[in-house]
């Protein structure tokens, strides 16, 4: 049986229902909240593993929330899976940029949402193998089992997805890496999503590391690389 902690946020309580039946009936403990700003008053006073949130909600929407949860240091690495209703592509590609993990869109498959939450929380808690070593590259230390990159010595916030997307070009520098390819070394095999959403965790990756984020180049027309060698900074 499962012990994570799922916060479920939407106003709908039938949809509420539906997450809560199916969570708890794989074992999973969930809490419910209706608003965003419910889910402020808990950020502090309770530990949860994940979030299924509701982009739509009245008052803060998912937007802000998922933009709140991510620039938090504390929480930035729970990973959120947003419920969007078909159509709003635009709201999950915003999502996305924000630091979201993953988004299911309504009407959904409960089973379909029981293997999203599995395959998140499972990628969040595996331990590093030999083989995910820490890579110390242009001025940047990447420890896989600590989920920490580091420029110049100091600590850089990467969401869930910008850190897999950075690690998986790092570990082949000069290497271009298609966005099919970088798809299914952050999420698996079995995850849709456009070539935009990949770019967009590029974009995001590229503003934290700030100057150091010219090192990732595109290959138009394939996808993208980490420069072997920085020759401005010989």
């Amino acid at each position: 049986m499962s012990h994570e902690t799922i916060l479920l946020v939407d106003d709908e309580e039938d949809i509420l229902e539906l997450l809560r039946y199916n969570l708890t009936r794989e074992g999973y403990k969930t809490i419910s909240v209706t608003t965003g700003e419910e889910v402020l008053k808990k950020i502090d006073s309770i530990k949860f593993d994940l979030m299924v949130l509701d982009l739509m909600l009245p008052g803060i929407d998912g937007l802000e929330i998922t933009r709140i949860i991510k620039n938090n240091q504390a929480t930035s690495n729970i990973p959120i899976i947003m419920l969007t209703a078909k159509g709003e592509e635009a709201d999950i590609v915003t999502g996305l940029e924000l630091g979201a993990d993953d988004y299911i869109t309504k009407p959904f498959s409960p089973r379909i949402l029981l293997a999203r939450v599995k395959a998140m929380l499972r990628r969040k808690g595996i331990a590093p193998t030999e083989a995910e070593e820490i890579i110390d590259i242009h001025k940047m230390v990447i420890h896989p089992g600590r989920r920490e990159v580091s420029v110049d010595g100091k600590l850089i916030a990467l969401t869930y997805t910008e850190f897999q997307v950075l690690y998986h070009l790092a570990k082949k520098p000069g290497w271009v890496a298609t966005r099919s390819q970088i798809v299914d070394a952050v999420r698996g095999t079995d995850y849709y999503v456009t070539d935009r959403s990949v770019d967009v965790q590029i974009v995001g990756l590229r503003k934290k590391l700030g100057s150091y984020g010219k090192l990732i180049q595109t290959v138009r027309g394939v996808g993208y690389r980490l420069v072997e060698e920085d020759h401005d900074k010989k």
